[in-house]
């Protein structure tokens, strides 16, 4: 399947504090942390963008932040949506993804696409149990004004309090083994990964 309408985002422009270095670029196993998620999706869309602040993402459609200052996912989103208008591109949508957790369920995408049909919502994040995952989300074009003015003006930073207050929908994502939304944040967590990695059938 290739998704004319949705533009696919690989959020990576993280600080990576915890880690302590560029987690984009660490390897697990034989491919760095965002090689498997672009590998992951690279069928799903006809155009995939990497929002990274590191100067050599090679071999990627590239973009950095268009506020300086590494404020957070938001401003990853807002510059995928005005790279969009930029270059005039079709797009209506923007699927996001983190490039820190390998082990998400591939078929999410095919949730965003039926999401984007029934558009009922102008954004959709992943849910888990009751974990909502706000970086695996869906994004409507129609929310880049109302999101540049609130990171600009109102001094948005945090993606859960933005998302609650111009309203968001859920999609459910069932799991019984592997927790999909594993995310690595430190040594410790790569450690883990790598054990996890052993059984993991979902590439």
């Amino acid at each position: 399947m290739s998704e004319n309408n949705i533009l696919g985002v690989i959020l990576a422009g993280g600080k990576s504090n915890r880690f302590g270095e560029d987690k984009s670029k660490v390897k697990l196993n034989d491919k760095t942390l965002l090689e498997h998620t672009f590998n992951k999706i690279k069928s799903k869309f006809d155009k995939i963008v990497i929002v990274s602040n590191s100067k050599s993402q090679n071999n990627y459609i590239t973009i950095t932040d268009c506020i300086d200052g590494q404020l957070g996912p938001l401003v990853g989103v807002l510059s995928a949506m005005k790279w969009i208008k930029k270059n005039n591109y079709s797009y209506k949508w923007i699927a996001t993804f983190p490039c820190d957790t390998p082990f998400f369920d591939i078929s999410l995408v095919d949730k965003f696409v039926e999401a984007s049909k029934k558009n009922d919502s102008m954004l959709y994040f992943a849910k888990s149990g009751e974990k909502r995952h706000n970086i695996f989300g869906l994004w409507s074009l129609k929310l880049l004004e109302n999101l540049e003015t609130d990171i600009i003006k109102n001094n948005h930073r945090k993606v859960e309090k933005w998302a609650n207050k111009i309203g968001v929908k859920t999609i459910d994502i069932l799991y019984k083994e592997i927790d999909p939304f594993f995310n690595i944040n430190t040594k410790e967590d790569l450690a883990e990964a790598e054990k996890i990695i052993i059984n993991y059938k979902n590439d």
